[in-house]
């Protein structure tokens, strides 16, 4: 019965679980350095995405920084 109910609301759960892990993490080391993490976080999961779906690093990476990586 509760994991019906935490399945039901999953998405509410996981953002409320978000919240509360980047409300820790500013507490411990401030806004700035929680916001270089999130962009390292957000960076690292766009191009894990890129990779599962059989994407050349290369190519990823010459899309980001144009001329760099030929």
């Amino acid at each position: 019965m509760l994991w019906e109910l935490l399945w039901e609301h999953k998405g509410k759960l996981l953002g409320v679980a978000a919240g509360l892990f980047f409300g820790i993490i500013y507490l411990f080391v401030g806004f700035w350095d929680t916001l270089v993490i999130v962009v390292f976080v957000g960076t690292g999961y766009y191009i894990g995405r890129k990779l599962d779906h059989k994407e050349d690093l290369r190519e990823i990476l010459d899309r980001i920084l144009p001329g760099k990586f030929r």
